[in-house]
């Protein structure tokens, strides 16, 4: 499933999986083999990085705390990012994963993603439930 190699002559790690919702980093570099240095070898590194006092639901701050944390390789590597191929001489749009249409399960804020939650605002001595953005960056426009 993982696949990477450098393109260029320098020793560089190259990133394969940055799943940001997730906390989760993979990447590969060519090092010397331990059995023989003259031959190189390909070597990955997962960084997982488990989010403390991560809520079930991350955008309910009273949700219980989680204490089940699951990482699928074959999930953070799947590729949903649709491609155009040719087929019979016409283009068509084609998904490179399955289960793409599933939600992914965040561990913690996915910057590039608005979250909200419900807080009580006190108006003219009527409680209201109004919408606080978690992650203000990602929910308003600069």
């Amino acid at each position: 499933v993982l696949a990477g190699y450098p393109v260029s002559p320098n020793n560089d790690e190259y990133v394969l999986v940055n799943n940001k919702c997730q906390c989760v980093t993979v990447t590969s570099k060519f090092v010397p083999s331990k059995e023989n240095p003259d031959e190189e070898v390909l070597e990955r590194n997962i960084r997982i990085i488990v989010p403390l006092k991560a809520r079930e639901n991350i955008s309910d701050p009273l949700s219980p705390l989680r204490t089940t944390f699951v990482y699928r390789l074959s999930e953070l590597c799947k590729n949903c990012e649709p491609i155009e191929i040719e087929l019979g001489g016409a283009i068509h749009q084609a998904q490179q994963g399955n289960s793409c249409e599933e939600p992914q399960t965040c561990y913690t804020y996915d910057r590039n993603q608005c979250y909200s939650s419900p807080v009580p605002l006190l108006y003219h001595g009527e409680v209201r439930q109004v919408p606080a953005a978690l992650t203000p960056a990602s929910c308003f426009a600069e």
